[in-house]
């Protein structure tokens, strides 16, 4: 019989009735039932009743036993009678009756329970994370995040892409976030950088003559921590193809995630291949978001005339001072109450505005009517073509948001997110995708008074290359109004990646930089390795990076990242558990010819 087992804890069925069985596991918890102490006994694999009798010689000392220690079990598999049976347990139909046991580890008291799912700081669970990962729950997760890559590995290689590895240390990227920086002992006072992502060796690749590359790819940035982002690192289904266009990506990429969805999904629907594509000028617009949830049905509307000359003071007169001033409309469906309107009102003014207008409808002696302060100010002709316009009806409401779309439109957005979720909209047990695409090329930087670039300076513009080549860099609305091969894949309104089709040629890059206000030299100090490449034969590629971590994070219906990464770091970029950053040792930074010059406010 093997030293430690025979079976695991998830292993027992009744088929093994009768047979003496040696497990091992951890004490997950134990329950004295008048004699009789019921042990369950748990690993990776599951978990077993194990059953000891007083007249057990060592009845007294596993009678001790703290939970979480570590024992290996021999004993024999008995049925357990009809009463006891577990349905909710694989092996629930039978117990192990302790023969004997061997103590492999004892546990100290617990700093945190790992039966149940209790809620304990962040700061508790992560310095114990090797306790909190036994929890049933997280381990569980963390088991799913393997599976998933796994798919989306073998669904990688069945598109005919083939994995290659990337340095790790290598140079700063141009992805536009700090990096983390790594002193060479070698050279002193250089550095490397962990790449931001692998952008430019997976170009490289392309250059160098393989077609199809994809990889599992560790990234590293700098970056504050949000729900959605993890700090430090994170893991990206990183691909790239080459004599590819964005229908090209579009393809592979479609059947990748729809099919890891569905093999997840857990019941819920997936939005069949080809996702809907919408660019981000209307994104913006209908949705005030280019990551929009489409699970949610408000589609905000223009309704800028019905406010133009109205005896609503306060937009008509932002209209008449500029043109450029619109109205936006916001319907909700089932919103029309006062209590409902006035709620949403107060969170306007939470969100540092002053306020959130609306009108509501009602029956009246049998005619269907517009209340509210609005409603009454822009009378009644005006109120019943909002009204025809957006589809309303008895006992709905509309919001409205004016001034310049830039900087309304992000707020429209989270008040359409607020609207949809107080008044259940969204849909259920559903995973929406879409495409958006369409990114502009170039934007306006306010302050420093000049055109930048927008999202990717590698992109591609949706130009013809001849006038592209020709534009003047003083001609800003040309520039403004010229869109790229940029696109996004969005999920449930979480941003899963962003892609483009790759500017393969050094003179439309140095164009394209020149318009952003960049001279040549400024590009080949900064990309000079890439340029250079590209100057011998590059083909046209393309490529997208999905977010491994958040595809995790959707599909395991959590909300926060740390849910589903093994050895995450703290809200500040911490590892409570092996005490990461630290101070290194003096003889370190000596052999690396450093010296530390730490600020006033960060002293202790």
């Amino acid at each position: 019989m093997h030293v430690y087992r025979t079976h695991t804890c998830g292993e027992l069925r009744s088929a093994h009735v009768g047979e003496t069985v040696r497990i091992s596991g951890w004490i997950h918890r134990k329950r004295d039932h008048g004699g009789l102490l019921f042990v369950d006994l748990r690993d990776h694999y599951g978990l077993t009743q194990c059953v000891v009798e007083p007249e057990f010689s060592d009845f007294e000392r596993i009678e001790r036993m703290r939970v979480e220690s570590v024992i290996t079990i021999t004993g024999k598999v008995v049925a357990r009678d009809g009463e006891a049976v577990n349905e909710n347990l694989d092996t629930g139909a039978i117990e192990v009756r302790i023969e004997s046991f061997e103590v492999q580890s004892e546990a100290q008291e617990l700093p945190l329970p790992v039966f149940g799912e209790p809620e304990w700081s962040e700061e508790v669970r992560l310095k114990n994370r090797f306790l909190d990962l036994r929890r049933e729950s997280l381990h569980k997760r963390i088991v799913l995040r393997s599976k998933i890559i796994d798919s989306l590995r073998r669904r990688m290689q069945d598109e005919n892409f083939t994995e290659y590895q990337t340095p790790i240390l290598t140079a700063s990227s141009p992805e536009g976030a700090r990096d983390f920086l790594v002193p060479s002992r070698l050279h002193p006072g250089s550095f490397y950088a962990l790449p931001q992502a692998p952008q430019q060796f997976k170009q490289l690749i392309m250059v160098s003559g393989f077609d199809r590359y994809f990889q599992i790819a560790p990234c590293f940035r700098d970056e504050d921590a949000r729900a959605d982002r993890a700090p430090g690192e994170f893991y990206q289904l990183d691909m790239e193809m080459s004599f590819a266009t964005q229908e090209d990506v579009f393809s592979v990429i479609e059947p990748v995630m729809q099919g890891v969805f569905e093999e997840f999904a857990n019941g819920k629907t997936v939005t069949p291949a080809p996702f809907p594509r919408i660019t981000y000028e209307d994104a913006m617009r209908k949705y005030g978001s280019d990551k929009p949830d489409l699970r949610n049905p408000i589609v905000m509307e223009a309704v800028t005339e019905h406010f133009a000359g109205s005896g609503f003071k306060v937009f008509a007169g932002m209209i008449e001072k500029n043109p450029k001033v619109e109205v936006w409309a916001i319907p909700a469906p089932k919103g029309g109450s006062r209590a409902f309107c006035d709620r949403m009102n107060a969170w306007a003014q939470k969100e540092g505005q002053p306020g959130l207008g609306y009108i509501f409808f009602r029956e009246a002696e049998g005619k269907l009517e517009g209340a509210g302060p609005i409603a009454k100010n822009i009378g009644e002709e005006r109120t019943e073509a909002i009204r025809t316009q957006l589809g309303l009806h008895d006992g709905d409401a509309v919001f409205f948001a004016a001034g310049l779309p830039k900087d309304f439109a992000s707020f429209a957005g989270r008040a359409r997110n607020v609207v949809g979720q107080e008044l259940d909209l969204y849909e259920k047990d559903i995973f929406k995708f879409c495409w958006i695409v369409d990114f502009p090329m170039y934007e306006w930087d306010e302050d420093n008074k000049k055109v930048d670039f927008s999202h990717n300076p590698f992109s591609m513009p949706q130009y013809d290359m001849d006038h592209f080549m020709a534009l003047d860099p003083s001609n800003t609305e040309e520039i403004l109004a010229m869109r790229a091969f940029q696109y996004d894949i969005v999920c449930n309104g979480i941003e899963l990646s962003s892609g483009a089709v790759r500017n393969h040629r050094p003179d439309v890059m140095l164009k394209a930089f020149e318009i952003a206000g960049y001279g040549p030299e400024v590009v080949e100090e900064a990309f000079g390795g890439m340029l250079n490449a590209f100057r011998y034969g590059a083909p046209p590629h393309a490529g997208i990076a999905p977010g491994v971590d958040r595809i995790v994070m959707i599909l395991a219906d959590v909300e926060n990242l740390r849910e589903v990464v093994m050895f995450p770091k703290d809200q500040q970029a911490r590892d409570l558990m092996m005490n990461a950053p630290a101070p290194a040792q003096p003889a370190q930074l000596k052999e690396l010819h450093l010296r530390t010059v730490i600020p006033q406010d960060k002293k202790a």
